[in-house]
Order: structure tokens, then sequence, then C-alpha cells
């Protein structure tokens, strides 16, 4: 499976935020994360980092204005 999970940065940790992310798209001013089994997050953040080989996304949370 080629799927990766997503963890966001919370005091220097990487948190698990969403497994088997299939998409990762921009939606306005966050990102829409969906995995294979149909659920799907919203968050405002940016892409820290991505390791497709260790199949994780960093995410960064950015604060609502």
């Amino acid at each position: 499976m080629c799927e990766a999970s997503a963890y966001l940065v919370k005091d220097g940790k990487e948190e698990l935020f969403l497994e088997a992310v299939d998409i990762l798209e921009p939606e306005g001013d966050k990102l829409r994360l969906v995995n294979i089994f149909g659920e799907q997050k919203i968050i405002k953040a940016k892409i820290k980092r991505m390791s497709l080989v260790n199949h994780k996304i960093i995410l960064e949370p950015e604060e609502e204005k």
C-alpha cells in the first residue's frame, strides 16, 4: 500500500492526525485530507515535510486569524 499517515507537530512532537491518507489537497487556506476509508479532515496547516518512503506527512498547524 502507498498511503501515508499524517502527523501534526505539537510542542516539538509528532502526533497522529489521520491514518491511511489517500488524498491531500488545498482548500482555500486549509488542507483537506481524505483516507482510504472515506474519513476526511480539514485543517489550517502547512506541509512541513513529506517522506513518501516512510509513508509520513508532517503538518505544522497555523494560527487562526
